[in-house]
């Protein structure tokens, strides 16, 4: 890998045409004959010089099938995981510039060469800020700091970077911008009067739109002519918008002169430069970027606007001495364009850039060979039980298999709220041995005191936004000892210190179709989801939600399968059981659907003449007709006139784990009445132990069905009626419905070890 023997490749993922006609064959002067360019640039007014050229593909000597992924990748947005592994597999450099945070976060993840972001300098504001309005809380310099000496800041301008933080000034590499052609021509003829003036979306840019509005109140009494893309039209005929290229060098060759607003320190346009290398008079303010580049002693050069109005009349009024003193002094400005004078600052940056990959490729070579085994904390919240507890340790079972399957085996330790009445340890007796497991509580912090936490953890930049932090303690060095922290749930009042990466589990947004949360109240909760990494999600519908209620970005978002925990597969035929009985497995949630389903027996047994008994089980169900919630009320009501229902409804409760299985499977089917949630696994049971189920019809519970080919019955959970139809229909034929369970084969194939590759792959990303 050096510039000599020409085996550097390098990913120029920037658009800008200028640039690149100037960049790309500066590359190739110093030795670099690979380049990627991307094919596509976001459609915003902001890239109005931007183009796409297809020419370097044919130099490009790597797989057409990894071109075709590369050529197709939205690299402005950050492409994807893959896309980048697949970089580092053919790449050694990548050039970038921060329209989306996306490319820094995810270059700095998985990209194994260097990255450039490239720096034309910004008008009154520094990088610094800039990453900081788009990576909060310190992570755009976490992101540097992790890249380390892979990390360049890649200004065009030697100054650039001398006002920036030590963490970006450290990495600088003068990487001078210029002209690809700078010859003077010889064709200006300026004979309409008038000022060329470069202005583009005045219609859509303050900025813009106030540096127009300040050229009319200083010039707009002489002529003149507005050039620069306008995507809405301007109400000003002098204004020209989008013209072809030509015409642009014909407005560039007539027009009598040239006026450069700019007296930015730090960015400068192309269009001056453009004008001098046309051979126009160019007049210009003082003080900006121009003064550096050769132009303190120009006599296009004023100081003030009186001066420049005094130039210009001049120059409209035929002052030809003034012209010709301006045309031949101002070719200085070129010469710091010229790719010959620009050659050896690329030429020493890449030398440093080569050097400093090389040694940390050594380096990773080293730290392979004594690395340690990364750590995840899986952590539950809350105090729950139940489904949630279970899907914890499911979880964390997934994460444990699906890392020693990738080579890559971590170590797994399971959270819990200290509290050893609801976590006694019977609660983990199928936890496999090799996750350990530990009780702890949350400490409050204060913003001083989160702000100090986090400056001893490394985070210099980070500052608090929020008027209370919370952090895990389990007497272990608030997990400090763990890579990453992943919680089983969103709800999360409190903003969680970021002291490790963090990922979400969210199984629904049931807040958004039931009523069961204040007004206001979940935002704490959409908001950890937004301050994290990454959400997982086990259903298409909960995606749709983490995206257009909790309004996640979709590349945060990452769609798992669900895991079920293992339920022992009973060999079943057509026959039915002999106990006259279905159950019906519910708690004591609102969106249990618990008056509708009320109704819906009542019309079973009264209208349809039910022949079957309904056993009721989960927790808290046999005091749910005696409760005074809303959503239990209408039920115990439905129940309090019907002598049917009375007799022919057992109240259960919640059984033991074996009596809830003995039950189920001597049940002729399983009904599950709710109306929304994320879905029950019950259904998954029913089938390993060959009772078919009748299942409420909602997204959640489709991909149930598809994912593990049951075959579920469907009812109308909105209609009484239908639900009692589908009973009777369940009734009659159940054994029908048990022949169309799937097999022992198919139901293997959704077990933990079989989906936990797939946990891994969407873990491991957030290392």
């Amino acid at each position: 890998m050096n510039l000599n023997n020409g085996s550097l490749r390098v990913m120029w993922l920037l658009n800008h045409t200028s640039a690149r006609e100037f960049e790309i064959p500066l590359l190739k002067r110093i030795g670099i004959d690979e380049i990627f360019l991307p094919k596509t640039f976001p459609s915003d007014p902001s890239f109005r010089s931007a183009s796409v050229d297809w020419s370097e593909d044919d130099h490009l000597t790597i797989p057409e099938d990894a071109l075709s992924l590369f050529n197709k990748a939205d690299w402005y947005g950050g492409a994807s995981p893959d896309a980048w592994r697949l970089a580092s597999m053919y790449f050694d450099v990548a050039f970038f510039i921060l329209y989306n945070p996306n490319i820094l976060i995810q270059a700095s993840k998985y990209f194994d060469g260097a990255v450039i972001w490239r720096a034309y300098g910004n008008a009154s504001v520094s990088y610094h800020a800039v990453l900081n309005v788009l990576l909060q809380n310190g992570m755009g310099r976490r992101c540097i700091e992790k890249l380390g000496r892979r990390f360049f800041f890649g200004e065009a301008y030697s100054h650039l970077a001398d006002s920036e933080p030590d963490y970006i000034c450290r990495s600088r590499i003068f990487l001078p911008l210029g002209l690809a052609e700078t010859s003077n021509r010889t064709d200006w003829e300026g004979n309409e009067r008038r000022i060329f003036f470069i202005c583009p979306d005045l219609g859509i840019n303050s900025y813009y739109r106030s540096i127009y509005e300040e050229f009319v109140a200083n010039f707009g009494d002489l002529p003149y002519a507005i050039g620069g893309g306008q995507p809405i039209a301007v109400s000003d005929s002098n204004v020209l918008g989008f013209v072809p290229y030509e015409q642009h060098q014909r407005n560039m060759t007539r027009s009598r002169v040239m006026f450069y607003h700019s007296r930015e320190p730090n960015h400068i346009h192309y269009h001056p430069f453009e004008a001098v290398r046309a051979g126009m008079p160019l007049v210009f303010m003082a003080g900006g970027m121009m003064d550096r580049m050769g132009g303190e002693c120009l006599p296009g050069r004023c100081k003030t606007v009186r001066e420049a109005r005094g130039k210009i009349k001049r120059i409209l009024s035929d002052d030809w001495e003034l012209i010709n003193r301006i045309r031949e002094s101002q070719t200085v400005l070129l010469e710091y364009m010229k790719p010959e004078n620009c050659e050896q600052a690329w030429r020493e940056g890449f030398q440093r850039i080569i050097k400093n990959l090389s040694t940390w490729r050594a380096e990773q070579v080293e730290r392979s060979l004594a690395v340690r085994r990364k750590r995840i904390a899986v952590i539950l919240p809350i105090s729950y039980r139940g489904g949630t507890l279970r899907g914890a340790q499911l979880l964390a079972e997934a994460l444990c298999l699906g890392s020693r399957q990738s080579g890559e085996a971590a170590e797994v330790v399971l959270l819990y709220p200290d509290d050893p009445e609801c976590y006694p340890d019977e609660a983990f007796t199928d936890l496999p041995a090799d996750i350990a497991r530990r009780p702890f509580h949350w400490n409050m912090l204060t913003p001083a005191e989160a702000r100090r936490a986090m400056r001893y953890a490394g985070f210099a930049g980070w500052e608090p936004t929020q008027g209370q932090y919370t952090v895990p303690d389990d007497s272990i060095h608030q997990l400090q000892d763990c890579d990453l922290w992943l919680f089983i749930t969103d709800r999360l009042p409190i903003p969680v210190l970021p002291l490790k990466p963090m990922v979400l589990m969210v199984y629904d947004y049931l807040q958004r179709y039931v009523a069961i949360l204040p007004h206001g109240a979940d935002q704490p909760f959409l908001n950890a989801a937004r301050a994290v990494e990454r959400v997982l999600v086990t259903t298409d519908f909960t995606y749709s939600d983490a995206v257009q209620y909790a309004g996640l970005d979709p590349r945060k978002v990452c769609r798992l399968p669900m895991l079920a925990p293992y339920f022992p597969v009973l060999p079943h035929g057509g026959t039915q059981p002999a106990d006259e009985y279905f159950i019906w497995t519910t708690n004591d949630a609102p969106q249990k659907n618990h008056g509708r389903a009320a109704e819906a027996l009542q019309i079973y047994y009264e209208e349809l003449d039910g022949k079957l008994d309904c056993w009721v089980t989960g927790v808290n169900t046999k005091e749910m007709l005696t409760s005074d919630l809303p959503h239990r009320r209408k039920m115990a009501e439905v129940f309090g006139r019907s002598k049917a229902l009375l007799k022919r409804v057992e109240w259960k409760g919640e059984l033991p784990e074996g009596e809830y299985r003995r039950c189920l499977s001597g049940a002729r089917f399983l009904w599950h009445a709710s109306y929304i949630d994320n879905g029950t696994f019950s259904v998954v049971e029913a089938a390993c132990l060959g009772v078919p189920a009748l299942s409420s019809d909602y997204p959640a519970m489709r991909e149930i069905d598809d994912q593990f080919s049951l075959n579920l019955a469907w009812m109308d959970p909105y209609s009484p009626r239908h639900m009692a139809e589908q009973l009777k229909y369940l009734e009659e034929k159940a054994a029908t419905r048990r022949s169309m369970l799937p097999n022992a084969e198919k139901l293997a194939g959704q077990r933990v070890e079989v989906l936990a590759g797939r946990y891994w792959e969407g873990v491991r990303e957030c290392l």
